[in-house]
């Protein structure tokens, strides 16, 4: 499988290593075993959601055992396929240095910032879904260590939702019409597209409260366009919120107040 990203990887007190070869193959007499890695956490598991033009850091921690020695710094990230020829997901990786546990076992604490950036020609629409976690360290010499930590993660297409509540103000017992707009992000032209036949919840927070409470749902149209109508009761701020899915991110609109008389 060919590389999704350029693979630079700048490990804090080591050289700059940098990747361009078109597959990230186990090379030969590459060493497996002697280096365990554990308490890998990625973006406090939760989903990694991605725009069309801002690149996103992602957060790591991990812990890292070995007396082996290595060229320089571990890394986690996300990849597909298999170990040995990999699709991976980062345009950079920063690990901090080695914070000691146990010197004389070899256990060490790391920080990790993963980057994803959009803007990248190898990144699609195709990437959005599950991922898993590789763990990896290049040894002295030719040799690595790559592991996977069965821990999947989730990339997912950004979402941006609108609201507009009118007329403003109004009548207590009249209508009041709510509109907006539910959009996702389309990773191969780097534009916000509608987002049809999506479920979205419309919430109410009355004034004074301090959570919105769903009041009814509806389903976007063609251009990801929402419209629906309730009774004016009390004064209070309305919104549209999209719950996302397996490949797509969550996302509130801002509330729009409308007084009522």
């Amino acid at each position: 499988m060919a590389e999704k990203t350029l693979r630079k990887v700048v490990v804090a007190g080591a050289a700059t290593a940098v990747f361009t070869g078109m597959a990230a193959s186990v090379p030969a007499g590459a060493a497996e075993g002697g280096v365990a890695f554990s308490r890998v956490s990625v973006n406090g598991g939760k989903a990694i959601v991605v725009g069309v033009k801002e690149e996103v850091e992602v957060h790591a921690t991990f812990r890292m055992t070995t007396r082996l020695k290595y060229g320089y710094g571990p890394t986690v990230f996300p990849y597909r396929g298999k170990l040995s020829n990999m699709d991976t997901m980062h345009t950079a990786v920063v690990t901090s240095d080695c914070e000691v546990v146990d010197r004389s076992k070899g256990i060490c604490d790391f920080e990790e910032w993963i980057y994803i950036d959009p803007r990248n020609s190898d990144f699609g629409n195709e990437d959005a879904g599950t991922w898993r976690t590789a763990a990896r360290l290049f040894l002295a010499g030719d040799g690595q260590d790559v592991d996977d930590k069965n821990l999947p993660l989730q990339l997912k297409r950004a979402t941006r939702v609108t609201a507009n509540a009118s007329p403003e103000p109004v009548a207590k017992g009249r209508t009041i019409t709510v509109t907006g707009r539910v959009t996702r992000a389309n990773w191969d032209t780097h534009t916000y597209q509608g987002y049809a036949g999506r479920t979205v919840s419309l919430q109410f927070k009355a004034a004074g409260a301090s959570s919105y409470t769903t009041v009814k749902k509806a389903t976007s149209g063609r251009t990801g366009a929402l419209r629906t109508t309730v009774k004016a009761t009390v004064p209070g701020t309305w919104r549209w919120t999209y719950y996302g899915n397996a490949t797509s991110g969550a996302k509130s609109s801002a509330g729009d107040h409308v007084a009522v008389r």
